[in-house]
């Protein structure tokens, strides 16, 4: 929607109302006796007619990743290589970085000491539960031997299990030292230093942020009055409205260049910001292309529905006084009438009006300026007012 340049017709119009103003204050006045009547003045009308229009809205959003994941150290240690391209795509899987793994391999090789001292002391246990058991039947050994053997068994298989689990916490450590992609995406820039001391919490263990960009959200938000406005359309039958999870949305970028892929309402909140008394709404966009980046503003169009009935007019038909926007009507007897209307919306093909007008009305589009209220004019057609410009145009030149 060119809204800009709808305004600046606005302002056109509105330098028109100034001569109007005076016009329909003189309006009323009788003309002096004997004076010649002025000839009927040529205007371009156009009629009102009906029509179902495509309705949308346009706001401004900001794109932002389909997710964006914090890359954190899981052990701490020094920081020994930085193993990928700052700003290039990453696949999940791939090593970023590379935590000295030393230490790791040291308390690696001591749990697997450990296990294998407790693999030992289970062994020795169970030799002497599968002797004990047979003599204790034959009441060889007292209760409490038994009971003794038993228990140091058990414990020792409880020791060996804990002594495996270490070891695989320590392979789980040594493994942690290589940080790798948790998903494919654009990476940034490294937030640490090779040589740089990483923890495993706090500003020292965030390494880099990697973002996935296809598909990509677009951030939004609109107002309760706008919400209100269009389900009270709706309910009215004003507005045949598309069901919100089929709103297609476009978006133009800051070059005005229009994004080839259209985009798809996905989210809208559930309740209104009480700060700013708007409620949050996100678009997605196929991004494969790699175009739009996080953080980007962008104009956004979104296709709402069909307004049944409408009426339109283009802008210049448009007059702005000082208490109200008025369209000048032209009525049987080819009269000026100023007529007061209430604007809707703007769409491609001109202002909706909401109040105001009725089908077969019709109304002045060019000749605004000589146009007085109650004033006669003379209907013509874009054609034959071209060639009356063009008249007093070439008059005014051989003067």
């Amino acid at each position: 929607m060119k809204v800009q340049s709808v305004r600046e017709e606005m302002f056109k119009r509105g330098c028109i109302a100034l001569a109007l103003a005076s016009a329909l204050t003189a309006c009323g006045d009788e003309p002096a006796a004997g004076a010649q009547a002025l000839p009927p003045v040529p205007v371009v009308v156009a009629e009102v007619k009906l029509t179902d229009v495509p309705l949308t809205t346009e706001m401004v959003g900001e794109t932002a990743g389909f997710r964006e994941i914090d890359v954190r150290s899981r052990v701490s240690g020094i920081l020994l290589k930085r193993t990928y391209i700052e700003g290039q795509p990453v696949t999940a899987g791939q090593a970023l970085f590379l935590i000295d793994p030393e230490p790791y391999k040291v308390a690696l090789e001591q749990a697997k000491g450990t296990l294998a001292q407790e693999q030992a002391r289970l062994n020795k246990a169970r030799a002497d539960r599968d002797r004990i058991i047979p003599l204790f039947k034959r009441q060889v050994v007292s209760r409490k031997d038994y009971d003794d053997t038993i228990a140091n068994y058990e414990a020792a298989v409880a020791s060996h299990q804990a002594a495996q689990a270490k070891v695989k916490e320590a392979e789980l450590n040594l493994s942690y030292t290589q940080v790798t992609a948790p998903i494919n995406g654009m990476a940034s820039k490294s937030s640490q230093s090779e040589g740089s001391l990483i923890s495993t919490s706090g500003e020292n263990g965030l390494l880099t942020t990697i973002t996935q960009f296809d598909p990509l959200y677009v951030n939004f938000s609109y107002s309760e009055q706008d919400r209100l406005n269009f389900d009270n359309a709706v309910k009215q039958g004003l507005i045949e409205a598309k069901d919100a999870t089929n709103w297609r949305t476009h978006i133009r970028l800051a070059d005005g260049s229009v994004y080839p892929q259209a985009g798809k309402l996905n989210f809208s909140d559930s309740r209104v910001d009480p700060a700013t008394g708007t409620i949050r709404a996100r678009a997605i966009f196929d991004n494969k292309n790699g175009v739009l980046l996080p953080g980007q503003f962008v104009r956004m169009t979104i296709d709402l529905g069909t307004r049944k009935n409408a009426i339109v007019v283009p802008p210049r038909a448009i007059v702005q006084s000082q208490a109200d926007r008025m369209v000048m009507v032209v009525d049987a007897d080819n009269k000026v009438v100023p007529r007061p209307v209430k604007l809707g919306s703007v769409v491609d093909s001109g202002v909706l009006i909401d109040k105001g007008l009725q089908a077969g009305d019709r109304y002045i589009v060019e000749g605004l300026m000589k146009a007085r209220p109650g004033a006669v004019v003379k209907p013509v057609s874009a054609e034959e007012m071209k060639a009356i410009n063009a008249k007093i145009t070439q008059g005014a030149a051989g003067k």
